[in-house]
């Protein structure tokens, strides 16, 4: 979340937007994007303040010193193993319980989302030139997002071809 606010700062309807976006890398409800940055605010990680939206008030929050630090911190521990699992692997498992017809049909399903999910990343990289200071990163990021999509795709049609032969 303190990443997410950034430099620049962000309100709570940016958080979730970015979410939506990023949902690729993690997916949380949009009211935890409220709450975890009303609960940053409150441990002093940010700052919040009322500031004009279009139709009323919104609140916009920004790092403070203390948020930087924890990133800081944070930083010098090594990053966890990227996790695999998807709830496509889960119901592949299920074939033998509930038959390879049913499985085909559920996973069919993903191929759109996969396909609807490389396109938003191409979306958003045009819009990482908007953030000159992130759009390095943010480059990089949709690169493996996408490598990672793709991926999952490869493994849709090799899925598919396999309980197509039987």
């Amino acid at each position: 979340m303190l990443v997410l606010v950034g430099r620049g700062g962000a309100g709570a309807h940016d958080l979730v937007r970015m979410a939506r976006q990023g949902r690729v890398y993690a997916s949380a409800a949009e009211s935890q994007y409220y709450a975890e940055s009303k609960r940053l605010a409150r441990l002093g990680y940010l700052s919040a303040r009322k500031v004009p939206g279009k139709t009323r008030e919104r609140t916009f929050y920004e790092l403070t010193d203390k948020g930087v630090e924890a990133l800081r911190e944070w930083m010098k521990e090594p990053p966890s193993l990227p996790q695999v699992g998807t709830d496509g692997i889960v119901r592949l498992l299920a074939a033998d319980l509930v038959g390879e017809p049913a499985v085909r049909e559920s996973l069919g399903g993903l191929r759109a989302e996969i396909e609807e999910m490389i396109e938003l990343a191409f979306i958003s990289e045009e819009t990482a030139q908007s953030l000159p200071h992130r759009s390095k990163y943010l480059h990089l990021n949709y690169a493996l997002a996408r490598a990672v999509l793709e991926a999952h795709l490869a493994w849709l049609d090799e899925v598919e071809r396999q309980l197509d032969a039987d």
